[in-house]
């Protein structure tokens, strides 16, 4: 074939196996284990609040905790883009924030051991701590899974990835729901019906405070 002429190469076939390795692999496997445990204790997170403070309180700390939450990760998400961007570095920043959730998450189950009159804070600002790891890490993550395969299968990369995350946010709850079973049994599911005159006081409670 003389110099000149140039073949055309196909580029390779998208596969599993070019897609779903090193950090693809690494990273789905540390979302599918975050979100079981996000999604786990997310559902919790308000009663747990109203044994810790009850009443009206309670209702205000919830919105609180998942107003100011979101939010912070939402602003965050830019950010730590262009941060990582800048540094040209995303795993210190993924590390960071995959830290700051798995530090805060535990934290939570201590809440009002010290200064009991706070605990509702402590838990708002554990949850707040927790979405700044959300913010932080999400982003660099995602272009540290774009960066680590050919461009050919960026596409499976992320769907692997975002499988992953999927599967765990939908294994928490029932998790959760099988544990809190085993723990206290039909008090799970009759203690709703039991209450609900206790609860609808604290609705008409809560809606006196509207102005």
């Amino acid at each position: 074939m003389p110099d000149n002429v140039t073949e055309d190469v196909k580029p390779p076939k998208p596969s599993w196996r070019t897609a779903v390795r090193g950090n693809v692999l690494m990273m789905g496997l540390v979302s599918l284990f975050t979100d079981f445990a996000s999604e786990m204790m997310n559902p919790l997170l308000p009663i747990f609040i109203a044994g810790l403070v009850g009443g009206v309180k309670a209702a205000v700390y919830v919105g609180l905790m998942e107003g100011i939450a979101e939010a912070t990760a939402s602003i965050l998400k830019l950010y730590s883009g262009r941060i990582s961007d800048r540094l040209g570095k995303r795993k210190g920043l993924v590390l960071l924030g995959y830290g700051l959730s798995a530090v805060s998450r535990p934290m939570m189950a201590l809440a009002g051991l010290v200064a009991a009159a706070t605990a509702g804070l402590q838990v708002v600002g554990l949850k707040f701590l927790d979405r700044v790891g959300k913010g932080i890490r999400t982003s660099p993550r995602d272009a540290l899974i774009g960066d680590s395969v050919p461009k050919e299968v960026r596409g499976l990369a992320f769907s692997f990835h975002r499988s992953m995350d999927h599967l765990g946010a939908v294994l928490g709850p029932i998790a959760a729901m099988a544990i809190l079973y085993m723990l206290i049994g039909d008090t799970l599911w009759n203690a709703p019906a039991a209450r609900a005159q206790e609860h609808a006081v604290d609705i008409v409670e809560l809606d006196s405070l509207r102005w």
